[in-house]
């Protein structure tokens, strides 16, 4: 059994070890400076072992910037993260979440997102800067409701959004 995770709000303190984590898995920083906020940082034990981020754009999210550490994949730490960003989206009054991911698409579906036209995800959610300008079009886009509980698997593979 893994240890109890906990999910808290990134700070400036993180935003190297974001950036880090991030850019070894090969996904976009360059914007981290203006949304360090959106962050949440997974701890276990008091040690960092993973990311992730949710911008809310009005009554859609974009979930962005997962990633766990290579070292602590396999534990459930991804699908945490996801959980717990996509209960804050709920908590915000969020309908729907999209997602980008070049690497991970069945993780995500794991997780109960379904690929998409990218065209078809609200024009708020295609504005932001990971959208519009840091991921590449063939990415896959992926969407799903925030109160949908399927596809919480016990089990993680681990991956990565964009």
């Amino acid at each position: 059994m893994a240890p109890e995770s906990q999910l808290r709000a990134a700070d400036a303190s993180d935003r190297e070890y974001a950036e880090r984590l991030l850019t070894d898995e090969g996904l976009p920083v360059a914007d981290l400076d203006g949304k360090i906020d959106c962050l949440r940082i997974c701890e276990v034990n008091g040690e960092r072992v993973g990311v992730g981020g949710l911008e809310i754009c009005g009554d859609s999210a974009l979930l962005r910037s997962v990633a766990v550490e290579e070292t602590a994949r396999g534990n459930g730490y991804g699908r945490t993260i996801c959980e717990r960003l996509l209960d804050d989206a709920a908590d915000a009054g969020v309908e729907s979440a999209y997602l980008l991911t070049t690497t991970a698409p069945e993780f995500f579906d794991a997780q109960g997102f379904a690929e998409v036209e990218r065209e078809s995800a609200p024009f708020e959610i295609r504005d932001t800067t990971e959208f519009a300008e840091l991921c590449p079009d063939s990415a896959v886009c992926m969407a799903r409701g925030v109160d949908a509980t399927e596809g919480n698997s016990d089990t993680e593979t681990g991956g990565k959004s964009a």
